[in-house]
């Protein structure tokens, strides 16, 4: 899935800026501004609301200012390189929030898991005793 066709939809709500970078370009790093920082405003999207949650949900501490989503890049040689490589990320961002949760159904434990659980629980109380002092224990 090329990132393009994912995120033309959406071209209004990004906004690129190019940084220079530290990292591989040798001397080429202190003149040319290779790094980007991809800012995705979220609610000017036109994604549907539920979608929009979910996005920034999953974006933690990438997003900034409420519903802006910062994605930087620098870690290839040019610019388009780490463009590509920003947009590719977003777009793996929104897919993942598209996808709706599977609903969870409550179950309750079987009368034989919960019968374990208590047996386990009185061996394991029966075991701390033994370890505890009883009156008219001396050492």
């Amino acid at each position: 899935m090329n990132s393009d066709t994912a995120l033309s939809a959406h071209e209004s709500a990004i906004e690129e800026r190019f940084v220079r970078a530290s990292g591989p370009g040798g001397q080429n790093v202190n003149k040319v501004s290779t790094a980007v920082e991809l800012r995705f405003q979220v609610r000017s999207s036109s994604l549907p609301a539920d979608v929009q949650e979910r996005l920034l949900g999953l974006a933690g501490r990438r997003v900034i200012a409420g519903d802006v989503i910062l994605i930087d890049s620098r870690v290839h040689r040019t610019q388009a390189a780490n463009r590509e490589a920003a947009r590719v990320r977003l777009a793996a961002l929104i897919a993942l929030a598209r996808q709706r949760p599977k609903k969870r159904t409550p179950t309750k434990p079987k009368k034989a898991a919960k019968e374990a659980r208590l047996t386990a629980k009185k061996k394991r109380a029966s075991v701390k005793g033994l370890r505890s002092r009883r009156a008219g224990d001396d050492d």
